[in-house]
């Protein structure tokens, strides 16, 4: 089985969807917006204050690490 390339580490909301994904390859962060009220979304990369792409570092081979991701059920 293929690993997954997004990996969702943080969701909010239920109408108003908030969620923060990384790319298991670079460790980038993305943030995903969504409202069913509208029909819209959009995505953009997170960044720190000076302005560079926020980055979560990976382990191993190529993996979020596991306390970063959302417990399933």
């Amino acid at each position: 089985m293929a690993r997954e390339r997004f990996v969702e580490v943080y969701s909010q909301g239920v109408t108003n969807v908030r969620k923060v994904v990384v790319d298991t390859v670079t460790g980038v962060n993305y943030l995903l917006l969504s409202s069913n009220m509208t029909g819209g979304c959009g995505v953009s990369v997170l960044v720190d204050a000076d302005g560079k792409p926020l980055v979560t570092p990976l382990e191993g081979d190529d993996r979020v690490a596991f306390g970063q991701l959302l417990e399933r059920e």
